[in-house]
């Protein structure tokens, strides 16, 4: 229990750390929408931080896996896991960003609009999630 929750703890304060940081040395948001933007996009001069950055959220989560916790295990499918990552994909562009820029940074400026937008995020997350487990079955 203690555990969980110093784990939980420091990955918050890291994350923290590393959105105010990156607003403050980039003056730029670290929404992760916007920062895959910028690393597709071939005329953007802040590729290299961008790139950075997401590379130490992708390698972190499976060192941490690998070193800390090897026993976790995944038990949904890979097809399920793309088709969600599509859907994400396509509603933080229909939502001007995502729960990161919006709910990490935007809600820590104070943001009206990140305020209610995170607001939606997590209702139509709980509703899908209540709609998929509860009503349809599928686990």
């Amino acid at each position: 229990m203690m555990h969980d929750f110093l784990s939980a703890f420091l990955g918050g304060l890291l994350l923290g750390v590393s959105v105010v940081g990156y607003l403050y040395i980039h003056g730029r948001i670290a929404g992760i929408s916007g920062l895959i933007g910028q690393v597709l996009n071939p005329k953007s001069i802040f590729k290299t931080p961008a790139l950075w950055f997401l590379l130490g959220l992708i390698i972190i989560p499976f060192a941490y896996g690998r070193c800390i916790q090897p026993e976790i295990e995944l038990n949904t499918s890979p097809w399920m896991m793309v088709i969600a990552g599509l859907l994400v994909g396509f509603g933080t562009r229909l939502g001007s960003g995502c729960t990161s820029g919006h709910g990490i940074c935007g809600i820590s400026r104070l943001s009206k609009r990140s305020i209610l937008a995170t607001a939606i995020f997590m209702w139509a997350g709980f509703m899908t999630v209540y709609v998929i487990r509860h009503l349809i079955g599928v686990r």
